[in-house]
């Protein structure tokens, strides 16, 4: 079979076994016969896309091939899918896998196939199935071992492009010029009403406080923004990280890479502690997880001191009220998403008053 482009499809509905026969012999993972049937089932907990696995059976057998994919599509929700659209989400994913993801060292599934339609957002990521890992827990938390594993992997992000200045002229992922941020400080305080009458029954009154502080200066917080800059994840937390188990898997990967963007990199650590753990356990292993991945950066070759890592993290705790604020308003309303953004925000909302983190706002 011919290794020319496989045809874009669009839905889960689309997938056929002579659609993945195509696919595999395109990315090299096939020599001979064809993918005879296919099992499939839904996968992951996105708001922003949909995911399926799918078992494959060769005619004839083969030893070496795949025994299973992920499929990832653009959400079925039209809400979701327009914001999709909006914030270039499908495109910043496919891009990462294209041209972004061999060059760090973070471990990822493999991408055997990605393309998009930009005018409608739709695409098709053809991936490693990382069975079996299991799914880390947003609302549950981690303990301090996965905590390590994670800001172990973070730098493992960040190190190899750090304030590479390619980088930046990417204009799909050098989303944070000045003029963007411009746009985004004018659009982000039209959410903040919503936000409050949804959920200002269930939102301690000093973290709404929080949540009006922030948004009446988010031009000032995005203008505290300063290098260094990185490949910065975005969304780093639990629910996109698969964790090895007994019955095998790497230790870590890390999926949906929506987000991706050339930013800050201590956004993502104090993103990922904000919230990946329990307020009383985030008090009480904040500071040696994160002295974990300032270590690992410095093995890499990093050249940035204690004091700067600790003050940048300060200053990017509000990453995560930001997020459940921007997030909840912007996909479709689930009642798992509506829980998850009310522990999110009041664990941020927690950390940003133990770091002192509302001071940079009012300097």
């Amino acid at each position: 079979m011919s290794r020319s482009q496989p045809q874009l499809i669009r839905s889960a509905a689309e997938v056929t076994p002579e659609w993945l026969t195509s696919v595999l012999y395109h990315a090299g993972l096939m020599q001979r016969g064809r993918v005879a049937a296919i099992d499939s089932e839904t996968v992951g907990t996105g708001q922003m896309g949909s995911s399926v696995r799918y078992a494959l059976t060769y005619d004839p057998a083969e030893p070496t091939v795949p025994r299973s994919v992920v499929c990832k599509f653009a959400s079925n929700n039209p809400t979701s899918r327009a914001t999709g659209v909006a914030l270039r989400t499908y495109e910043v994913e496919v891009n990462f896998y294209r041209q972004l993801a061999r060059t760090v060292d973070i471990r990822t599934p493999v991408c055997h196939f990605a393309d998009i339609d930009l005018p409608t957002g739709e695409f098709v990521l053809v991936l490693e199935d990382l069975t079996p890992c299991q799914q880390g827990d947003q609302l549950a938390g981690c303990g301090a071992d996965q905590a390590a594993l994670a800001m172990e992997e973070l730098a493992k992000l960040h190190a190899p492009r750090w304030n590479d200045p390619r980088l930046a002229k990417l204009e799909w992922l050098n989303r944070n010029t000045p003029e963007a941020l411009a746009m985004t400080s004018q659009m982000l305080p039209g959410l903040l009403p919503g936000f409050l009458e949804r959920y200002g029954t269930r939102l301690e009154p000093e973290y709404q406080q929080l949540a009006v502080l922030l948004m009446e200066n988010i031009g000032k917080w995005f203008a505290l923004r300063a290098e260094p800059n990185a490949v910065q994840h975005g969304d780093y937390r639990l629910d996109n990280m698969l964790f090895g188990t007994v019955a095998g898997g790497y230790p870590l990967a890390v999926v949906d890479w929506q987000t991706v963007t050339w930013g800050p990199p201590l956004s993502d650590a104090s993103y990922f502690l904000g919230a990946g753990l329990t307020v009383e356990d985030r008090r009480k292993h904040e500071r040696p997880l994160l002295q974990l991945y300032y270590e690992a950066l410095r093995a890499a070759g990093i050249d940035l001191s204690w004091d700067r890592c600790w003050s940048d993290y300060r200053r990017y705790a509000f990453a995560g009220l930001l997020m459940a604020i921007g997030a909840s308003m912007m996909v479709v309303q689930t009642e798992r998403g509506d829980e998850m953004f009310m522990t999110m925000a009041r664990r941020h909302g927690a950390q940003i008053l133990d770091l002192e983190a509302q001071t940079f706002l009012r300097c």
